[in-house]
């Protein structure tokens, strides 16, 4: 039986990847539809994908498929073709990185899951099949245009942190699975106005939109292909950007910029910048925004602490890791913030 996973370390995978000759293009899409043998699908899959060089990550539910990954430019349509050549898949829309060198992933992982978004919805009645109006680009200006529209990021804090459309509304949660109910609470007293929800790329305001719906919202619209999609869209039709600043991605980049604005600020020292990284402390691993300057100052971590680590011996580093359970040195994204009133951005 042929290996349908990936057994060479990540640092040789990198070295490959940087030293191929070929451009590859970042590619994101998903789609809600009945799976009903996600491991089988997953195998099938990966034999495919993996045949055509293909690198990223994917999940597979009996709720359909999500996935960002790299393709070589000269296997796209080879891509394309089996991918569409799945009747669910047929005529997918397929995001395309709008910032982009083509180093996003370096190895292809994919996995199943019991959803392609966690939801923490239980309710047997609740359906895809029933979600919210899709909107491009031009309609998404147009809806931000009129007074009684409510715009909803359900996105995390981090991301709406380095960009996000104007009046957009942040639920000031963590996780998606807690934000559904918590836009729910917010929106109570709207169930008449126009309420539009957008995400990275399309898949968690999809569910939202009909979460909403589910909940006795009316007028709920969701943007399509989310802020990959318009920014291609509002490019190419040559309206002007009501996302402003950059778009938190999740791959190797981290973010692509949509405009030149930047609205968030140094985690640090509070200048103006928007570049997320990760603490090169590898007992802290913090995702955090730093500026060049700050960069420079503290080699690429968040603290003098975690500067100090990294240039100690590596057996030493191993044995500070050892044992920690909680603290600066734990992989954390989380940040208390307070619930926005409604009107505010």
């Amino acid at each position: 039986m042929p290996v349908l996973h990936n057994r060479v370390s990540n640092e040789e995978l990198k070295q490959r990847l940087m030293e191929e000759s070929f451009h590859r293009i970042t590619i994101s899409f998903y789609q809600y539809f009945p799976v009903q043998n996600p491991q089988g699908f997953r195998d099938e899959l990966y034999k495919q994908l993996n045949a055509l060089q293909v690198f990223g990550r994917i999940y597979v539910a009996k709720e359909g498929i999500n996935a960002q990954i790299s393709v070589p430019e000269h296997h796209l349509d080879d891509f394309r073709n089996y991918l569409y050549s799945i009747e669910p898949l047929n005529g997918i829309r397929l995001n395309i990185a709008v910032d982009d060198d083509g180093k996003s992933f370096w190895v292809l992982k994919i996995k199943v899951r019991d959803k392609i978004v966690a939801d923490g919805i239980d309710d047997p009645l609740f359906s895809m099949e029933n979600k919210g109006k899709y909107v491009n680009a031009q309609q998404m200006n147009e809806l931000l245009q009129q007074p009684d529209t409510i715009v909803i990021d359900m996105r995390n804090h981090y991301e709406y942190e380095v960009g996000h459309f104007e009046r957009a509304l942040e639920i000031p949660s963590d996780t998606f699975r807690d934000q559904l109910p918590m836009a729910v609470d917010m929106m109570k007293g709207n169930e008449d106005k126009n309420i539009i929800m957008y995400c990275t790329g399309g898949i968690r305001c999809e569910k939202a939109s009909a979460f909403m719906l589910h909940q006795g919202f009316k007028n709920v619209f969701h943007l399509e292909g989310g802020i990959i999609n318009y920014a291609k869209q509002a490019r190419e039709t040559g309206i002007e950007s009501k996302f402003i600043g950059k778009n938190f991605v999740f791959d190797n980049r981290l973010g692509e910029r949509i405009t030149d604005d930047v609205i968030a600020k140094c985690h640090q020292c509070g200048k103006p910048a928007d570049t997320h990284t990760n603490c090169k402390n590898n007992g802290c691993h913090l995702l955090f925004i730093q500026c060049e300057s700050c960069a420079a100052e503290y080699d690429g971590c968040c603290s003098s602490a975690c500067k100090e680590t990294i240039h100690m011996p590596v057996e030493r580093q191993k044995e500070l890791r050892k044992g920690i359970e909680n603290g600066q040195n734990i992989f954390n994204k989380s940040r208390v913030r307070l619930r926005p009133k409604l009107g505010e951005s």
